[in-house]
């Protein structure tokens, strides 16, 4: 290797320093309206969630068809799977993957995805992709996403319909989640206030008027918190991510001007000695 050599790969990481610095600073705008818009949100979410599940267990399972089962002859799954539609966020692709392949049967599994790196990843098992939501708004896509699901269980097409994202808790923390859609049922009511009973609640002006849609809202709701989550922490990941990369390169940077001036001190020192010899022998004559 060479000076020429040496300067030249300098110069390109360098170049490659300044763009994973703004990546990092674009992923941290990101990342703070996506969490903001997590927070925001989280209460409503985990307050009617709540609600839900709780009200649910007093609650005959007649009053709406999303409460229990359909009848069925082959048992079916449905996963709405959200991942991203950009690389470069470290394993936040490979540790949804990983999850699906250890915790699913792909056997008696159907997939509808949000995000095209997670679409390809399937695809790449010959997996059974209802459809794929991976463009639009976030608002076009929970109602899409919504009215595929709800018409799909009702028709008795699936057991159970699931949702697979990861939940954000911080910045360096975060948490794969797989979670049930439908049938609604108790399990899964986050409250951290443990209620006596659901004879607490009233229901007005009947439980047939209000209950399914209450079941609709909630479900919703949980579809939009969890693509808002999934971002949140995508954009995290991302975030780290380029901030190694910085780092990383400032380290080969240094390192290469440290080989570059290894390379100058030696050709100086060759030259020196090029000299002398050269004097030496013209005194000598």
């Amino acid at each position: 290797m060479n000076l020429r050599t040496v300067r030249k790969k300098i110069k390109s990481v360098k170049n490659v320093r300044k763009i994973t610095k703004a990546m990092q600073l674009i992923s941290a705008t990101k990342m703070k309206k996506a969490v903001q818009a997590e927070i925001d949100g989280r209460l409503y979410r985990d307050s009617l969630r709540e609600l839900i599940h709780t009200v649910s267990q007093g609650l005959d399972k007649s009053l709406s068809p999303l409460l229990s089962h359909k009848p069925q002859t082959k048992k079916n799954d449905l996963v709405i799977y959200i991942s991203a539609n950009k690389g470069l966020c470290g394993a936040f692709h490979i540790n949804l993957l990983k999850y699906i392949l250890k915790n699913i049967d792909l056997a008696q599994t159907e997939f509808i995805t949000v995000g095209s790196k997670g679409a390809s990843a399937l695809s790449r098992f010959d997996r059974d992709i209802v459809a794929d939501y991976s463009t639009g708004t976030p608002d076009s896509k929970v109602s899409a996403i919504f009215k595929v699901v709800i018409d799909a269980f009702l028709s008795g097409t699936y057991t159970n319909v699931k949702l697979l994202y990861t939940q954000y808790i911080s910045a360096l923390r975060s948490e794969i989640k797989l979670v049930n859609l439908l049938p609604v049922t108790a399990t899964g009511a986050t409250t951290s206030t443990p209620r006596s009973s659901s004879s607490e609640y009233i229901v007005e002006p009947s439980p047939h008027k209000l209950v399914e849609a209450l079941l609709k809202s909630a479900i919703q709701e949980q579809i939009r918190g969890a693509l808002i989550s999934s971002e949140a922490v995508e954009h995290s990941m991302r975030m780290m991510a380029m901030k190694s990369a910085t780092d990383n390169a400032a380290d080969v940077i240094y390192n290469l001007t440290l080989t570059g001036n290894k390379i100058r001190q030696s050709k100086i020192t060759s030259e020196l000695l090029d000299m002398i010899t050269a004097k030496e022998s013209v005194e000598s004559n």
